[in-house]
């Protein structure tokens, strides 16, 4: 029997999503560098490329100076890298999220885990003035940091517990209950709030990359590295899950083990943003939507390429957020707000049309 008709019938894979992750590479570079000079001191493209080329011993032109060197290395590159570390881990999480719940509108919030960690922050932020009446001075902002990673933490640990690895619509529905729950907590902390705490805890609730320094560099990439592998790991059985949990189970998937470790992965992603960062929205219901536009539903593209994607997004917030309305700096959630907010308007009205007759 020849087999020539059979070969001649296979489709090859497209290559689409190899050309997109390399563009969106490619873009990434560029707007980091981009990103890294523009400010109040305006840095051309060689200044920069040669500040960040010094450590490895490249000749320095004479047009760059210590000054530039230092906020570069100093102020600029600490605050992109960490912008485009949390952009690609709260896409990622919203990846993970639809393909748990498989529903393209699903989003990291849906466990609980932000809204824990904004509870755990909110606590410190107006609650320290009494716990430490002298202040806390420099370690403020890491206590603060902590407090909101252990609240994300350990909403999300509640949550898997009352939803007992039973399906994931219980898993959904604790999750939004203790989200709700956290979210009065908060409401109740912003009402007895005096006017200093409060304006740090509303600036804080809509995000900023403004206080980015190497340390939280350093453990933004120590939570999210292992939660990014662990994540890319799941894309197999998130591509299975797709077809139902039953008809995964059968494929030999072990459901609940998947559910259990995309939690811990989004608890992990989720939790270092809003706890360096604060509250940043809309990137983990947008980002892997529209990749699925582009690319289509297999996780190993999606996962990589929302990634990618959701960096490239909150670079370029954060570079309009502190230029638009310069010297003020408005805060980045604003900004992935008015993205994301008609975004989401469009994917109903789209949906309402499908169901239309």
């Amino acid at each position: 029997m020849s087999v020539a008709p059979a070969r001649s019938m296979m489709i090859e894979p497209s290559s689409r999503p190899r050309w997109l992750l390399l563009g969106l590479a490619l873009a990434l570079a560029a707007l980091c560098v981009v990103a890294i000079g523009v400010g109040a001191l305006s840095l051309s493209f060689e200044q920069v490329v040669a500040a960040l080329g010094e450590p490895l011993g490249l000749p320095r032109p004479a047009d760059l100076t210590d000054l530039h060197v230092n906020v570069v290395w100093g102020l600029r590159a600490p605050r992109v890298i960490l912008a485009a570390l949390v952009g690609g881990g709260l896409a990622v999480a919203g990846a993970l999220m639809q393909g748990v719940f498989r529903n393209p509108l699903a989003e990291p919030t849906l466990v609980g885990v932000s809204g824990g960690a904004a509870l755990g922050a909110a606590i410190i932020i107006v609650l320290g003035g009494l716990l430490w009446p002298e202040g806390l001075g420099a370690a403020s902002q890491w206590i603060t940091a902590g407090a909101a990673f252990a609240g994300g933490a350990a909403t999300v640990a509640l949550v898997v517990a009352l939803a007992g690895g039973t399906s994931a619509h219980t898993l959904l529905l604790s999750g939004i209950a203790l989200q709700v729950i956290a979210g009065a907590g908060v409401g109740a902390l912003t009402f007895i709030a005096d006017d200093e705490a409060l304006r740090s805890l509303t600036f804080w609730m809509l995000g900023s990359v403004g206080s980015a320094t190497w340390p939280a560099v350093a453990v933004a990439a120590a939570l999210m590295a292992p939660a990014l592998i662990l994540a890319f790991s799941l894309s197999r059985p998130l591509d299975a899950l797709t077809l139902g949990e039953r008809q995964a189970h059968h494929l030999g998937v072990p459901v609940r083990q998947i559910w259990r470790r995309a939690v811990v992965a989004v608890a992990l992603l989720v939790g270092a943003a809003v706890a360096l960062c604060g509250v940043i929205g809309f990137l983990g219901l947008v980002v892997p939507h529209l990749v699925r536009l582009l690319i289509g539903p297999s996780h190993r593209d999606l996962l990589r390429a929302s990634a990618l994607l959701g960096a490239v997004i909150l670079v370029g917030a954060d570079l309009a957020a502190r230029t638009l309305a310069a010297p003020a700096e408005i805060p980045v959630g604003v900004i992935t707000t008015l993205i994301g907010g008609p975004f989401f308007l469009g994917l109903l009205v789209q949906a309402r049309r499908r169901v239309s007759p």
